[in-house]
């Protein structure tokens, strides 16, 4: 067995408009983006018009409610075949090296296929391949819809391998120069611009491969995690796309009876990111609690006794200073009511996050109290301005450390939702290269 087989990398045949194709018109982004912004994707349509784009391949999520969407998944299957049967589709074997625009920075990515048999996204997997949120089943019939019976997929999946050395990417890099160009050119509304490159040697692509087993070597493992268990490793966790990946592993599992195991659908099409990429920051979501009594920051604590210590500060800075430097083997949150700031430190955490400390309280309160109701916030001012509200509670929560990523996941499962965010809208990845997933 090979190292590609066994970790569960297949080299793709890739799917690129050929090079008469408007691709700045050819490329959109994630279907799940902009879902509350309609005129964003009817800006889209308007700058695509009838031209050749992932645009009519896909459907945008803000469409979900539309009388319409089972016509339009029925189109963008039909266009999927007029584009295979037209040629306009051209094949190329191999990887792909993107290099993205993500606001000031540039992100470096590697398009790969993953094998789905070594990918489970259910609670307590312990697979090669793990979900880094929980999946919330809902989502996925309606993408399983589109799916079913396409011809192509589109992959706005990214996928991270955790790399501090930054060697799987170093045989490419090496070369990058004289590698043949793919794609160059730049992205509509504002999002930057991308370029790719074809990585097709045998040897370069073994010698990805290599270094990418390479980060389960049991002295490598240990080094970065500890003393984990090491029977069931973990090699890549989902960073965006999780539902998406999800999808593909349902449709696969329904296939699978029929098709056998030799089947291009067993294979889904991602971007490989080292989560050490200096383009890649964890923002972290705050938490706030609507409609709970005053007696509810008394049950916060109570949860945690004996086990915890509390401190009243100032103002929002002074909390936010004391949450963010939590010493070893503790853990802090911020909690905003009623106009205080408080920050609590809990002695004996049950979970290697704090967010998933306060998210197993949270959750459990919100059973309990039918009226209650959580919202995940982004920033700052907006934690405080909920939080001052009669009847709400905040909680700031620190951002996830990236030394601490990977091994939260091997030890707690799918992190807690809502626990990290990466980048904004406009900066997630758009539909370029596809893979065809029929015979």
């Amino acid at each position: 067995m090979t190292n590609a087989e066994k970790f569960g990398i297949q080299v793709p045949e890739i799917l690129l408009p050929s090079q008469d194709v408007d691709l700045h018109k050819w490329a959109v982004i994630a279907c799940d983006q902009f879902t509350s912004e309609p005129e964003y994707w009817e800006r889209v349509a308007a700058t695509v018009g009838d031209a050749p784009s992932t645009y009519h391949l896909i459907l945008p999520e803000a469409w979900l409610t539309r009388p319409d969407k089972s016509e339009r998944i029925q189109f963008s299957q039909a266009k999927m075949h007029e584009y295979l049967d037209s040629g306009l589709l051209e094949s190329h074997n191999g990887f792909v090296l993107v290099e993205r625009s993500v606001g000031e920075a540039t992100q470096t990515g590697l398009i790969v296929a993953l094998d789905l048999e070594t990918y489970d996204f259910n609670k307590g997997s312990q697979s090669l391949i793990r979900a880094t949120e929980g999946t919330i089943l809902d989502r996925l019939p309606p993408r399983m819809q589109v799916r079913r019976g396409a011809p192509l997929e589109l992959p706005h999946i990214l996928v991270l391998y955790d790399d501090p050395d930054f060697s799987v990417l170093a045989p490419i890099l090496e070369q990058k120069d004289v590698l043949p160009l793919a794609y160059d050119f730049d992205l509509m509304e504002g999002s930057g611009h991308v370029t790719g490159h074809f990585v097709k040697d045998p040897e370069t692509l073994d010698a990805v491969i290599d270094h990418l087993a390479g980060l389960l070597d049991p002295m490598n493992y240990q080094a970065r995690y500890g003393k984990v268990d090491q029977s069931h490793p973990l090699l890549f966790a989902v960073g965006d796309g999780n539902h998406s990946l999800a999808t593909a592993k349902s449709i696969w599992e329904e296939l699978k009876p029929t098709v056998g195991m030799d089947h291009p659908a067993r294979y889904a099409l991602v971007e490989l990111v080292n989560l050490h990429d200096p383009s890649l920051k964890f923002e972290p979501i705050h938490r706030v609690m609507f409609n709970v009594g005053d007696g509810f920051a008394y049950l916060v604590t109570k949860y945690f006794e004996p086990n915890y210590e509390i401190l009243t500060v100032r103002d929002f800075n002074t909390m936010k200073e004391l949450v963010l430097t939590t010493s070893a083997g503790k853990q802090r949150f911020g909690m905003i009511t009623n106009g205080e700031y408080r920050v609590i430190e809990l002695t004996a955490p049950k979970s290697n996050l704090s967010v998933g400390s306060i998210q197993e309280f949270l959750d459990g309160y919100i059973k309990k109290n039918s009226d209650a109701e959580i919202d995940y916030v982004h920033g700052d001012d907006v934690l405080d301005k909920l939080s001052q509200q009669p009847g709400n509670v905040g909680f700031f929560v620190p951002p996830i450390k990236k030394d601490n990523f990977f091994k939260s996941v091997i030890l707690d499962g799918s992190l807690p939702r809502k626990t990290f965010s990466i980048g904004h809208a406009k900066d997630k990845r758009f539909y370029l290269e596809a893979r065809r997933i029929i015979n």
